[in-house]
Formats: C-alpha cells, sequence, structure tokens
C-alpha cells in the first residue's frame, strides 16, 4: 500500500486525481467509495442516520461502518473534512 500512497502524492491536481483513480478503480469502485464520502460529510453535519442511508441507498450498517471510522479512525476523514471547510488564505 505504500507504493500507492506514495504515487497518489505526486499526483498535483484534481484533474490529476481524476485521471489515476478512474485508471485504477472501476465505476463501481469509485462510487463505492464518494458514497462514503459523501456519507462522512452528512454525518459530520449531523444528519441522521436513516436519512443518511435513504438518500445514499445504503444500509445504516454502512452509516454506522463510515461513522465509526469518521470518530475512531486514523483522521483522516477529520482532516479531509476540515481541510475541506476551512477558509482559503490569501497568501
Amino acid at each position: 500500500m505504500s507504493d500507492l500512497f506514495l504515487a497518489i502524492s505526486t499526483l498535483q491536481s484534481p484533474t490529476e486525481l481524476t485521471h489515476f483513480f478512474r485508471d485504477l478503480m472501476t465505476i463501481q469502485e469509485l462510487e463505492a467509495i464518494s458514497t462514503r464520502w459523501q456519507i462522512a460529510q452528512m454525518l459530520q453535519d449531523k444528519i441522521p442516520y436513516l436519512t443518511i442511508a435513504k438518500k445514499c441507498h445504503v444500509s445504516t450498517t454502512t452509516v454506522t461502518r463510515v461513522a465509526l471510522w469518521l470518530h475512531h479512525g486514523q483522521g483522516g476523514y477529520q482532516l479531509a473534512l476540515s481541510r475541506l471547510h476551512s477558509p482559503i488564505k490569501n497568501v
């Protein structure tokens, strides 16, 4: 996995990331991780589990799994969410 993460870290734009992940994964795999990310965002916004499950067309078990990693994982979800929601600083 470290080689994969190293390769991802070399990509420099959303377009490069899009092309890499599209080559790496099937549409179904991309949709699955996209849904997990959407669930994480909705959980961050305090949307109820059942509402998330219905909107994302997943089970509440899936929502619970994402919530587990959101709150007790390695901090990756939290880091990305905080960076997306923080104001951009003009330097």
